[in-house]
């Protein structure tokens, strides 16, 4: 029985006794209850504080009314006892079979275990990178790439329609020094003191050549926008071929050039100013932006008439909510704080309520050691650590995991050594060692002509402390995967996987799943079987939603 059931259970108890009359309730029985596991498992499966919320509308004392739907859930199929602790909380114990039929319900479902219907009808768009494409990605962009894909894959799970999306900066000055630096490199000048100076320059200006050897015999501007536009495809094509290498995928790489290309810089200004927040000053469009909470109002355009890169990030955020998307979510970096402010101006400003409609989240910095050295980066200079070099160290999983298993906001300093350390102290080897384990024990089953049936499963044969820790830990994964997705915060399940991994160690070590020698295959072994296998289910299914693989054999 999960929560969600347990939910189910007492909301039902309840309306059962509405009906009979045994309880008055000026409106309508709450479609849901709060549930708790209890902290001290002696006190039960679940608990919760229905009684102490209803008391007062249904003029009873809180005990009163606990006892009331205590001895209403003694009479439900699949509860064993329900006492009452304190001044109204219910603490409740699910009998043996009803528990143990969560691992059927984990095999049924399969890789669908652990969907739930918390965002259900959302369509969310998570801006998670956004960069220039002038070299290749780092350690920057890496945080993202992991805990944003990670972030998106929850939601999903957690019923939202979610789009990934890549935020291309190829407009403005950057670009033309990108261009300047490529065609300096392949026509043997100097590098301009502002451009890009990186040994990965002099490599891409090769390929470019050896694409297009006519390109050297352009001259001016003409030569310089051709470097800048071969370069741009070169590097942006890396930018995806390094984040598949890292398993992340978009669903859109949005150009912000085509922003103003497509007149959709001048459709989103229309919009705003219909809106009555926009005034013109010494020549300069200005964005009203105080009306709403920033420290100061935002320019648009210049009195040059040149567009500021906030008019692209309006006309972004318009475009976005244009194409059908309820919630924008902007994953940021730990220097974009000040950003928070003005986006949610900005769209209060295009009419929107920022508490609905935006949602900004911002990542801190990641430190990697090696040998108790810290990993350098820096774009302009060219010692950077790539995300691709990051990959090759640490290896994807431990990467992915690692990043993933900590709150975003939250510096991190990893060491190289300890998170590819294959050990119990690694959590990711702990996680994936435990699924390997589990798939041994059902090959192994195989051997002996056992399989996980369903069929023939009796619950009921799980009665052990051990089992019972294990299961709840298994009906556990919906309710982690909603708040995981409410809270935008995937390292829940990271932490989910290692208690469900170390509650699986215990149970294997006290319960004996296949039978030794010449004993007969029983009852007990079969049900044991289809509880590691609901198991190792369950942990797959988590390990996907981080995107790390999930092993047969270690």
């Amino acid at each position: 029985m999960t929560p969600d059931q347990f939910s189910d259970v007492v909301v039902g108890a309840l309306s059962t006794l509405v009906e009979s009359g045994a309880l008055t309730l000026p409106g309508p029985v709450p479609s849901t209850v709060t549930v708790e596991r209890p902290k001290n498992r002696e006190h039960g499966d679940y608990a919760t504080n229905v009684a102490l919320k209803l008391a007062k509308p249904a003029g009873l004392n809180p005990r009163e009314l606990a006892q009331t739907l205590a001895d209403a859930l003694v009479a439900v199929d699949g509860i064993a006892s329900a006492e009452i602790a304190g001044p109204g909380f219910l603490n409740v114990r699910v009998a043996a079979d009803a528990q143990g039929v969560v691992a059927t319900q984990v095999l049924q479902a399969g890789a669908d275990y652990g969907r739930a219907d918390a965002l259900a009808g959302q369509k969310v768009d998570v801006e998670f990178i956004s960069a220039n494409p002038t070299g290749p990605l780092h350690l920057g962009h890496t945080r993202w790439a992991v805990v944003g894909d990670a972030l998106a894959r929850v939601l999903a799970f957690a019923g939202a329609e979610v789009t990934r999306e890549f935020y291309v900066n190829d407009r403005g000055n950057q670009m033309d020094k990108f261009g300047a630096s490529l065609q300096a490199r392949a026509t043997g000048t100097e590098v301009p003191d502002d451009g890009y100076h990186g040994g990965y320059v002099a490599d891409l200006a090769a390929r470019v050549v050896a694409d297009d050897p006519a390109l050297l015999d352009l001259e001016g501007q003409a030569q310089l926008e051709a470097f800048r536009e071969a370069g741009y495809a070169l590097q942006l094509a890396e930018h995806q071929e390094q984040l598949a290498g890292v398993r992340t995928h978009f669903d859109v790489w949005f150009s912000e050039r085509t922003l103003h290309s497509s007149g959709a810089v001048d459709h989103a200004m229309e919009v705003l100013q219909k809106q009555g927040h926009l005034y013109e000053l010494d020549g300069a469009l200005w964005m009203r932006t105080t009306d709403h909470g920033d420290d100061k109002d935002r320019v648009l355009r210049r009195s040059n008439g040149e567009l500021t890169y906030f008019a692209s990030d309006a006309a972004y955020y318009v475009n976005k909510r244009e194409r059908g998307f309820d919630r924008c979510v902007y994953l940021l970096g730990a220097d974009h704080h000040g950003y928070v402010g003005r986006l949610r101006a900005m769209a209060a400003c295009a009419g929107d309520d920022p508490d609905s409609h935006l949602e900004v989240l911002i990542g801190q910095l990641v430190k990697i050691l090696a040998d108790g050295v810290e990993l350098k980066l820096s774009k302009r200079a060219g010692t950077m650590v790539t995300l691709a070099e990051l990959v090759d160290l640490i290896g994807v999983d431990s990467l992915r995991y690692t990043l993933a298993r900590y709150p975003a906001d939250t510096p991190l300093t990893l060491d190289v050594a300890e998170i590819t350390r294959q050990a119990s102290e690694n959590p990711v080897f702990y996680v994936q060692y435990a699924h390997a384990r589990l798939a041994s024990i059902v090959r192994n089953a195989g051997d002996l002509g056992v399989v996980p049936d369903v069929d023939v499963f009796d619950p009921a044969l799980l009665s052990t402390e051990a089992e019972g820790e294990l299961l709840r830990s298994l009906a556990d994964l919906p309710r982690v995967v909603a708040r995981a997705a409410e809270l935008r915060e995937p390292h829940r399940v990271a932490r989910y996987l290692e208690d469900t991994a170390s509650r699986f160690h215990k149970f294997y070590d006290v319960c004996r799943v296949l039978p030794q020698g010449d004993e007969d295959v029983t009852d007990t072994h079969r049900a044991r079987l289809v509880l590691v296998a609901a198991t190792r289910q369950v942990l797959a299914n988590g390990l996907e939603l981080l995107g790390v693989a999930a092993p047969d054999r270690m």
